[in-house]
This record gives C-alpha cells, sequence and structure tokens, in this order.
C-alpha cells in the first residue's frame, strides 16, 4: 500500500500540477478578486520553477558533491541502487534508459579502477506500470557486456524502493561477512540523502558515491536569470520527489 500510495499521490504535489491547478481554479472560479489571485500565483509559480538560477542553486545545496576517482580509496564491494532503466513496449532484448545510467556506468569505471571488488546491485520492479524483469537484472546485463565478470556482481532483485532496499540488503552484507566500512553506496546525487538516511536506519553507515547530476556551474548569464528553462522544472520534479518521499519515510518510520 505504502509503494503506490508514494508513486501516486506525490504527483499531486509536483511542480506543474500546483500551477495546473492554480490555473485551473482561475478559470472557473467565480469571485473575482480569488479569480485574480490564483491566476497570478498560478503565473509566478511558473516562472519561479521555470528559472534555471533558481533551480540550480537549490539543486547545488541538496546533491551531495562528485568525488574525484583519485580520491576515492578502495572498497571490497559497491552497493548501487536501481532506478534508471525504463520499460518500453519495443524488442526486449536491449535495456533502455532514462536519466541515470551513470549509476551503472560510473560503477563499472570504479571497478575497472579496482576501487571496488565486487557489485551488490539492489532494485526489483520499481513501476506500476506492467514491468516484468527486475532493475537489477538489467544493471547486470549492462554490466557483463562492459566487461565486468558475472561472479563479481550480486543481485537483490526483490525490493521496490529504497527503504526496502536497505532492509534486505543490511542482511545480505552480514551473511556475506562485508562490514560498513568495506562498501560504498552508489546512486544519483539527488537521491543520496534519503538513500544514506535509510541505510542508516538499518544499521549501516556508508561512505558514498554520487552520479547522474542535475545541477551544472554556475551561470548568471541573462538567459539563465531570465529565459524560463524546462530543465529548471525538471530540477524542481526532483527536488519535490525527494523531499515528499523523504517526508514520507519519516512519517512511516523508514528514516
Amino acid at each position: 500500500m505504502f509503494f503506490v500510495l508514494s508513486k501516486t499521490v506525490s504527483l499531486l504535489f509536483m511542480p506543474l500540477t500546483l500551477v495546473v491547478i492554480f490555473i485551473f481554479l482561475a478559470v472557473f472560479v467565480k469571485n473575482p478578486k480569488l479569480k485574480k489571485y490564483f491566476f497570478w500565483l498560478g503565473f509566478g509559480l511558473l516562472l519561479f520553477f521555470s528559472n534555471g538560477t533558481i533551480a540550480n542553486e537549490v539543486m547545488l545545496v541538496w546533491e551531495l558533491p562528485a568525488k574525484p576517482y583519485r580520491e576515492v580509496k578502495s572498497y571490497k564491494l559497491g552497493i548501487v541502487l536501481t532506478g534508471s532503466t525504463i520499460h518500453k513496449p519495443f524488442p526486449n532484448d536491449r535495456v533502455y534508459f532514462q536519466r541515470g545510467a551513470d549509476r551503472v556506468t560510473h560503477s563499472i569505471q570504479l571497478y575497472k579502477l579496482g576501487r571496488i571488488e565486487k557489485i551488490l546491485v539492489s532494485g526489483g520492479l520499481g513501476t506500476i506500470d506492467g514491468e516484468s524483469e527486475p532493475e537489477a537484472n538489467k544493471f547486470r546485463k549492462v554490466m557483463i557486456l562492459a566487461g565486468v565478470d558475472s561472479a563479481d556482481i550480486i543481485i537483490e532483485n526483490e525490493t521496490r524502493n529504497t527503504y526496502e532496499s536497505a532492509r534486505a540488503v543490511a542482511p545480505m552484507l552480514k551473511e556475506l561477512n562485508y562490514e560498513a566500512a568495506d562498501c560504498l553506496l552508489i546512486t544519483s546525487a539527488f537521491h543520496m540523502r534519503r538513500s544514506l538516511a535509510c541505510y542508516h536506519k538499518v544499521g549501516l553507515d556508508l561512505d558514498y558515491f554520487s552520479t547522474d547530476f542535475y545541477t551544472y556551474p554556475r551561470n548568471y548569464q541573462p538567459d539563465s536569470l531570465i529565459i524560463p528553462k524546462v530543465e529548471a522544472v525538471v530540477i524542481w520534479q526532483k527536488l519535490f520527489k525527494e523531499w515528499i518521499g523523504l517526508v514520507a519515510y519519516k512519517v512511516a518510520g523508514f528514516v
């Protein structure tokens, strides 16, 4: 039940959803003052959420920073969280990625550089759209194609969210004789705070390696300061999803 609610209720509080709600109210309410209020509120939010500079500054604060490979010590295990493949009604003889493929490619690079000895991929069916193959299996396919030894890949493909992942991985690490200090958590930078909190909740205080950054170098040129950008709305969508998810996890006792 929590999984379904987390995937649906949060949609009501996304930036564009709020804009549409206020514009809708501006069209259909009868009171002239309220009509004007809702219109300008919706229009103002649209300008705010589409401002590239504001979105980038907020995301810069939220994302946990990147680490150069030379500064990453050696770990016995890299724990990679899924959440970046997408189900397509096309031939199933390949893996389709959306944003977040860095979770795979950077994990492969860490492995090739000797920064991690083995890889544990955690994530099952993370959508409600009829997808039938767990994401962890898809990650494994790509890693093997890139030259990772199949014997060095451990799969956890039953969980549907970050907290379930943490609860499933914790006993696996104990069974495989891995300590928290032996492991490196790998996921998207915007998702790292919630991920670390979930793993902390189950007694694992892990080092992290952020990937898939939405931020870019600060730019105070007129086009960034004034011209609305679709990319800014996307950043806010990710931020709202994480913030709402973190609140929901807190209420549920997951973090």
